[in-house]
C-alpha cells in the first residue's frame, strides 16, 4: 500500500486526485495540506504551517503537489527535508523557482515534475517534436484554452510545446496575440482564451504554402490529469533521488 498525501487538497485538482486515491486499491490517503483545515475521504488536512508536523506523524511515501508556484517550491522544500518523494503538477515556476526545487530535490527524493501529467500530452508532446523536425519552415501558431479561474498565462503545457518548438526549429521570437497592422515574419504565434470550465485544450498549427497540419489535444475532465499523476506516484516511490519527468514515468 502506497501512502499519499496532497498539497492543494482542496482545489480542483486535490480533490479529484483525492477520489481518485480514495477508489485505488494500492493507494491510502493519509493527508494534506491547504490554506484551511478539513477533512477529505477520512484524511486531516492542515495548513502549510503545519505540513512538517503532518509528513512526520503520516508519513507518507509520496507528496501529490497541485498548488501554486510560491506555495510548491514550499512544499517541495519540506517534502525534501522528510525524505518523502514527490509527485509536481504545479505549473508557472519562474527559472529561480525551479532552481531552488531542482537544488531541494537532488540528492534527497526521487520527484516527478510535469507540466501536465495526461498520458495523451505526453504523446501529443512527441508528435509536435517529430512535426517540428520534418516542417521546420513552415509557419508555426501555438493556441491554449483554459476555464476562466486558471492564473498563469499561456499555461505550462503550452511553455513545454514552446520549449519544444525551440529545441527543434530554433529559438524564434513570440508573439503573444496580435494587434494592429503587421506582416507575419518568423515569429511563432502564441494564444491564449480564459473561459468558462474548459478544462484544457491545445493545439499546434503548421501552416505551408497549399497545406495546413494541426495537432491537437483536448482534455475533457481533470481526472486524465490525476489518473496519469497516481500512475507517477506508484512509479516514483521506487526510484533514485532526483527530478524525472512524466515522459520517464512512460518510458517515451
Amino acid at each position: 500500500m502506497i501512502k499519499v498525501a496532497i498539497s492543494g487538497a482542496l482545489g480542483r485538482m486535490g480533490t479529484t486526485v483525492a477520489r481518485l486515491v480514495d477508489e485505488a486499491p494500492d493507494l491510502d490517503l493519509v493527508g494534506g495540506i491547504d490554506m484551511r483545515e478539513a477533512q477529505i475521504y477520512g484524511a486531516d488536512v492542515v495548513t502549510a504551517a503545519r505540513i512538517d508536523e503532518m509528513l512526520q506523524k503520516r508519513r507518507p511515501d509520496v507528496l501529490v503537489d497541485f498548488t501554486v508556484a510560491h506555495a510548491a517550491v514550499e512544499n517541495v522544500r519540506a517534502a525534501a527535508r522528510n525524505g518523502v518523494a514527490l509527485v509536481v503538477g504545479t505549473t508557472g515556476f519562474t527559472p529561480d523557482q525551479r532552481d531552488s526545487i531542482r537544488t531541494a530535490v537532488e540528492g534527497a527524493v526521487p520527484a516527478v515534475i510535469s507540466s501536465n501529467f495526461s498520458v495523451g500530452i505526453n504523446i501529443f508532446w512527441k508528435l509536435v517534436r517529430e512535426a517540428a523536425r520534418q516542417l521546420s519552415d513552415y509557419d508555426i501558431e501555438v493556441v491554449e484554452a483554459h476555464h476562466r479561474y486558471k492564473k498563469d498565462a499561456p499555461s505550462g503545457t503550452a511553455k513545454t510545446i514552446l520549449d519544444i518548438l525551440d529545441q527543434e526549429v530554433g529559438h524564434r521570437e513570440k508573439a503573444y496575440g496580435r494587434v494592429g497592422e503587421a506582416e507575419r515574419a518568423g515569429e511563432i504565434g502564441v494564444h491564449v482564451i480564459r473561459g468558462g470550465d474548459i478544462v484544457g485544450d491545445h493545439a499546434v498549427l503548421f501552416a505551408g504554402n497549399h497545406e495546413c497540419i494541426e495537432i491537437s489535444h483536448r482534455a475533457y475532465d481533470r481526472a486524465v490529469f490525476a489518473r496519469g499523476a497516481l500512475w507517477a506516484a506508484r512509479w516514483v516511490v521506487r526510484r533514485e533521488p532526483g527530478v524525472y519527468s512524466m515522459q520517464d514515468v512512460l518510458g517515451i
